[in-house]
């Protein structure tokens, strides 16, 4: 399995490669340079088969022969261990053809542990046998942070620094990072947005001295192996309703469009899904993306569903490059223009073809917590903001068949946003066992300006100590 980088610029990598490294040395980011696919027979399969297993199949048609298959079976049934329910991303029916993929039972309560659990002890493996350490600094808007922590805390060959905007998260998000206490663990509290932190990791990749001064990678939603792992779920929900038997539809909440973007990835692989609803908040940069085929950066707003405080979407460089023909070099030209004027009309037929799987649908404050109420009130369940952005979308969405099952996916448990879950429902939501002392647990962070060079200088006296 070989890799490019959507910008063309780039040596082909293979799976590790890409997995170290995060992002393509010419600015890209890493895709398969095929796709793999699986038949109907082999989706099929997967029903009612251990998560472990459908994702040791699925993982491994883009390790290739990098991982052998049987270690890649030891390190998916390790890491999904870790989860606090036995079919650790379930199925929970709210209506009529209407279902929530539950992808929160994991140690930091986010749907980002399905993918950074298997990502730890991927790097564990293939640092191992390359006798290397690496540095990870790791930009959240919430939750990647909290999940890279709890995966690569204490691990002797890696270090993670964490950058996460100041007074943006929610307590529980930013304790998830900061009550670790292990050495090899740093977090940097940032005076801006996700986005200030986002372009400050790019720019470190972008300087390649201080990046391999300090050996550095990432991951972000950036890194290949995050959509590959994020896009088992789609494949054992999808089985679990009758695929391929019948097609599946899904809601996706999102801002770095990570997520929505596995669920592309499982369509190429064979999966037939009917279509993708991007949900996103007041940050609407990819609903009017699709739109209106112009992908403009807004102005950053806070809102009660902080993990999608976005307005730079990484991952739709990917689904770009792939509308594009896989034109490396128009991809190229977009993103460097982007990355200066802030828009990219997207060419008609560029858009079409996104389209054809993809819409979007934005959803405001009001919205997002009459339908954190009116889901509690109608069928029991209460649900974290993030959900109800996706609830609140995928009841706007007309399906061209309306049999087809909607699954939303349900990325954060309710108490890592207690305040706004209570104001919203008036239940203060009741946090799980794993995660009860977690308010009593001390600090460890430090305040940043959002600049790369205070942040690069932090990292560096970071790995000398």
């Amino acid at each position: 399995m070989k890799y490019v980088s959507t910008r063309g610029e780039a040596p082909g990598a293979d799976f590790r490669t890409a997995l170290l490294a995060g992002l393509a040395p010419d600015g890209g980011l890493y895709v398969p340079e095929a796709w793999p696919t699986f038949s109907p027979g082999e989706i099929a399969a997967f029903a009612g088969r251990p998560y472990a297993e459908t994702a040791a199949a699925v993982v491994g048609r883009f390790t290739g022969d990098a991982i052998d298959p049987a270690a890649l079976a030891k390190i998916c049934a390790e890491a999904y261990a870790t989860f606090n329910h036995p079919a650790v991303t379930p199925l929970t029916q709210l209506a009529p053809g209407r279902f929530l993929l539950e992808l929160f039972h994991g140690p930091t309560l986010a749907f980002k542990d399905v993918a950074m659990q298997l990502l730890a002890r991927l790097y564990d493996h293939v640092l191992a046998r390359e006798g290397r350490t690496l540095t990870i600094v790791c930009a959240t808007s919430g939750d990647t942070g909290g999940a890279a922590v709890e995966a690569f805390r204490g691990r002797s060959n890696i270090r993670i620094v964490a950058l996460f905007p100041d007074g943006r998260i929610s307590s529980v998000q930013r304790r998830y990072m900061t009550t670790a206490d292990d050495a090899n663990v740093a977090c940097l509290a940032v005076d801006g947005t996700f986005d200030d932190c986002q372009a400050m990791l790019k720019e470190m990749f972008r300087d390649t001295q201080f990046a391999r001064a300090v050996d550095l990678t990432g991951v972000n939603s950036i890194n290949w192996a995050r959509i590959a792992a994020q896009s088992v779920y789609y494949f054992a929900a999808a089985a679990a309703l009758g695929a391929p038997h019948r097609k599946v539809a899904f809601t996706v909440p999102t801002g770095n469009f990570g997520d929505a973007f596995a669920g592309f990835a499982a369509h190429r692989m064979g999966l037939p899904i009917e279509r993708i609803v991007a949900a996103v908040n007041g940050n609407d940069i990819i609903a009017r993306a699709f739109a209106g085929g112009r992908y403009a950066r807004g102005e950053v707003r806070a809102t009660q569903s902080p993990a999608m405080d976005i307005q730079v979407a990484s991952n739709f460089e990917r689904l770009y490059f792939e509308a594009v023909g896989r034109d490396g070099a128009q991809t190229a030209r977009a993103f460097r223009a982007f990355a200066a004027q802030g828009t990219i009309d997207i060419p008609p037929q560029a858009l079409e073809a996104m389209r054809e799987l993809l819409s979007g649908e934005a959803v405001d404050e009001t919205e997002t917590a009459s339908v954190i109420l009116s889901t509690l009130n109608e069928t029991g369940n209460l649900v974290d903001p993030h959900t109800a952005v996706g609830l609140a979308a995928a009841l706007r969405t007309t399906q061209d068949n309306p049999t087809t099952p909607m699954v939303v996916l349900s990325t954060a448990h309710p108490a890592k946003f207690p305040e706004t879950v209570a104001a919203a429902a008036g239940v203060v939501p009741p946090a799980p066992r794993w995660a009860a002392d977690l308010e009593a647990r001390p600090e460890r962070f430090e305040k940043a300006p959002a600049d790369a060079e205070a942040a690069k200088a932090y990292i560096r006296r970071f790995v000398r100590a």
